[in-house]
């Protein structure tokens, strides 16, 4: 029996964070060198609004020429129809997607965009499956330093409720006992961390949301 679960749609959630902004887009617009008209609103984002997304979900946002993935035709016909609705626009393309997209030929919600002028990029076209329902959560703890934190805390706390008794005993002081095997555990698990973390090359996603290297 198949379970279907629930997934996530990455141009809904720019859409959010767009409408929660605080950018004057009317404003801003008109400073552009090609005609806004020819732009649809709901598929211009500032890179604001893309850093937010890249960053809850641990994406990436660089040039497309570093994309490995296969882009489909239909993003290439949308392409070609922005370039002939802006002939004087020097195109820069950039794509959003999961890390291994940008090594491995997989299909997992990539999104192409334009770079316009203002700290503004235009969608072209978004493909692929949309992301699992559970990445943003999965990938939670990897997003700074304060969420890493607050996880090696959590996961300390629910192993040494799991440990027994009587490891560190201090006779009528069990607040004490539980305390001491906490601390115990809780730098057991950062040590579990950091070489976890140094040994794969591991990052925060505030810090590789746009860039290109590996680790």
């Amino acid at each position: 029996m198949m379970i279907n679960l629930p997934k996530t749609n990455l141009y809904n959630e720019l859409l959010t964070v767009k409408k929660r902004s605080n950018k004057d887009e009317n404003k801003s617009i008109f400073k552009l060198k090609f005609n806004p008209s020819k732009l649809r609103s709901e598929k211009l984002f500032h890179v604001e609004d893309i850093r937010k997304i890249c960053i809850d979900y641990r994406l990436r946002f660089l040039d497309v020429k570093l994309f490995k993935g296969k882009i489909p035709n239909e993003a290439i016909k949308k392409l070609e129809e922005f370039k002939n609705q802006h002939k004087n626009l020097d195109l820069e393309l950039k794509i959003m997607a999961p890390s291994k997209l940008f090594e491995l030929e997989n299909y997992d919600d990539p999104l192409l965009f334009a770079k316009l002028e203002d700290g503004y990029y235009y969608l072209i076209h978004k493909w692929g499956n949309d992301l699992s329902f559970f990445r943003k959560l999965k990938v939670w703890p990897y997003k700074n330093l304060i969420n890493i934190l607050v996880f090696i805390s959590l996961i300390s706390l629910l192993i040494t409720a799991l440990v027994p008794g009587n490891i560190f005993y201090y006779k009528g002081n069990p607040g004490a006992e539980f305390f001491i095997t906490f601390l115990f555990i809780l730098k057991s698990v950062i040590a579990i961390f950091i070489y976890y973390g140094f040994s794969l090359g591991k990052n925060f996603n505030e810090f590789i949301w746009n860039r290109k290297y590996f680790n």
